[in-house]
């Protein structure tokens, strides 16, 4: 075996045992709240709460982009296609464990490209949206997510970092 072959067959390990990964940690049962950081515990609760923030976020960025009657409709689209809908359910760990890795993997391809199909339409509405923005507005736009996704970053890596017992790196531009 030549030496592409040779890394083309473990890049395709890596893969499948990473989806082999990714499909049984859906299956396992979310954590319970221990100390109450980082946990979500009661589903529900987590759901209003991130519900709560989200309109919170959107208000203050209708406010900050001075939305006009005229971009209210493509504004309305926007926010309802950026609305993340119910959590899925976790599939029966109980009905995984009968699978085989190949299904399981399967299982893991098919919640993945649900979630493309949900990304695209959000992609599809943002672009919408977008379009019909002043470029002054599309600046307030573009750094407005500039910060929340350099904060969502910042909170994912405190959130690892406390699983793993270690402190997050600080990312300071």
């Amino acid at each position: 075996m030549n030496t592409l072959q040779k890394k083309i067959s473990i890049a395709l390990t890596a893969l499948t045992l990473g989806a082999a990964s990714l499909s049984w940690a859906q299956s396992s049962p979310p954590a319970t709240p221990s100390d109450g950081h980082g946990q979500h515990g009661d589903p529900a609760k987590w759901a209003e709460k991130m519900k709560e923030r989200m309109a919170k976020h959107q208000a203050e960025l209708h406010d900050k982009l001075k939305i006009t009657a005229a971009q209210e409709p493509a504004w309305k689209s926007f926010t309802d296609a950026m609305n993340p809908g119910p959590m899925p359910a976790h599939p029966d760990r109980k009905e995984m464990d009968k699978l085989t890795t190949p299904e399981r993997m399967e299982k893991g391809l098919e919640k993945m490209k649900e979630h493309l199909a949900r990304m695209q339409t959000r992609l599809s509405s943002l672009k919408t949206f977008y379009a019909v923005l002043t470029p002054e507005q599309q600046k307030i736009f573009d750094e407005s997510h500039r910060r929340m996704a350099s904060h969502m970053r910042e909170r994912m890596g405190h959130m690892g970092a406390q699983k793993d017992g270690q402190h997050p790196p600080m990312d300071k531009k």
